[in-house]
């Protein structure tokens, strides 16, 4: 493929001028979906789009798929997507390296006049982040068939806004049915890895296996409020009880092993005021692990240590499931052609699971999938000092794009 002039400096390039589209102060991005930001990221990609001669389709969540037609009308789209919304204190990288590497893709394609077989089709989800409408992968969830397309537009952000309205504010309301990017010969996502394996190991290319199970919670702890003057005794404290059990989440974690993970990103504390002990503590539980058994294993045990802790403490505990995917594997044979793209360039792979939820993870219950992982420093993401080398992102530039093209076909004659 070394006739077709993918590059990594227009890649930089193209990364650097969306990173502008809310710039924060200290270097990193606040994008969220359907605000007015996010509609920006959306023109720019869509106006690149034109220049190359992509066709736009948006559907009724959002979701943008640029097409660039096959030779053969027969075979569906090989798509490469992933998402321009960001964290309320993102990075510049995370999803938008996986949108606009594949924008170079088509980019050197068109400049060369190469055909391929298969059309091929760029895809920007909706929501992935799920930081303003919870929860996350949205778009490519309802696409697939995890959540109803009502589900999704009725939801609301924590000001009570509905997510159809913002997405409508916006103006990137689109008539496609969702279900129709279903329709796909395969599906690739090149991504920074948020961790640090391939860090640590000195390599540039992460071909995933997998995707951990997961299953998140919001938990409840019901109490009674008192003066916090008075005595310490008979107290029914929900703070406090919910700090015992979330110290707890991390033992069960340890005990689960392996992959096991347990995460408490939400706290919210009622009444909320100095003196007065608090009679209501909800909080989200994130519990992850490889072995889908390992993990309903760490789930009971959250269970039985909330109702262990009401017991004793004289208060509620309610333990409510909020969402959950089951471990997904990627498609073997695309990640076959991955790793024939890094050994033919000669570029340093392995094979890896993630603990993360991406777009793919939907994508891969519907469509042949694969997720490409480059390295970012110190696995930090989810943050404004997210950072990658040029040198990385083109490495899965490269990657991507040879995968891609084997896999759609180089057009002969």
């Amino acid at each position: 493929m070394s006739n077709i002039p993918f590059s990594g400096a227009r890649l930089w390039d193209s990364l650097m001028e969306m990173a502008r589209i809310g710039a924060t102060p200290k270097g990193g991005c606040n994008r969220q979906t359907l605000t007015a930001l996010d509609g920006e990221g959306r023109a720019l990609l869509a106006r690149w789009g034109a220049e190359v001669g992509l066709t736009l389709t948006t559907d009724r969540l959002g979701n943008m798929a640029l097409l660039r037609p096959g030779r053969d009308p027969s075979r569906k789209p090989v798509a490469i997507g992933s998402h321009l919304d960001t964290q309320p204190t993102g990075g510049k990288f995370d999803g938008v390296l996986g949108v606009l590497a594949g924008l170079e893709v088509m980019r050197a394609l068109h400049e060369s006049g190469t055909e391929t077989e298969a059309p091929i089709m760029l895809i920007n989800w909706t929501n992935e982040e799920g930081a303003r409408f919870s929860p996350p992968m949205m778009g490519s969830g309802a696409v697939m068939g995890a959540f109803s397309e009502q589900q999704v537009l009725d939801t609301l952000d924590p000001e009570g806004i509905r997510f159809g309205d913002a997405l409508k504010e916006i103006g990137w309301v689109g008539e496609a049915d969702p279900a129709a990017l279903r329709n796909l010969e395969a599906y690739f996502e090149l991504h920074i890895e948020q961790g640090t394996i391939l860090e640590r190991e000195g390599l540039n290319i992460g071909v995933v296996t997998h995707a951990l199970a997961q299953q998140w919670f919001t938990v409840t702890v019901t109490g009674e409020e008192s003066h916090a003057g008075g005595t310490m005794a008979h107290r029914r404290d929900a703070l406090i009880a919910a700090a015992v059990l979330i110290q707890a989440l991390e033992a069960i974690a340890l005990e689960a092993g392996g992959d096991g993970r347990a995460t408490v990103g939400q706290i919210a504390v009622e009444p909320s005021s100095r003196n007065v002990v608090p009679s209501r503590t909800v909080f989200s539980v994130d519990l992850r692990h490889g072995d889908e058994a390992a993990l309903d294993r760490m789930a009971d045990a959250l269970r039985s240590r909330a109702a262990a802790l009401a017991a004793e403490r004289g208060l509620a505990i309610e333990v409510t499931p909020f969402w959950a995917f089951p471990q997904t594997p990627f498609d073997p044979n695309l990640a076959q052609h991955v790793r024939d793209a890094a050994e033919a360039r000669g570029i340093s792979f392995r094979d890896l699971p993630t603990g993360i939820g991406h777009d793919a993870v939907y994508a891969a219950r519907r469509v042949p999938s694969i997720l490409i992982f480059t390295p970012c420093l110190g696995g930090i993401s989810h943050n404004e000092a997210e950072s990658i080398t040029p040198q990385q992102a083109e490495a899965g530039l490269l990657v991507l794009a040879d995968a891609v093209v084997a896999t759609a076909g180089l057009a002969k004659g």
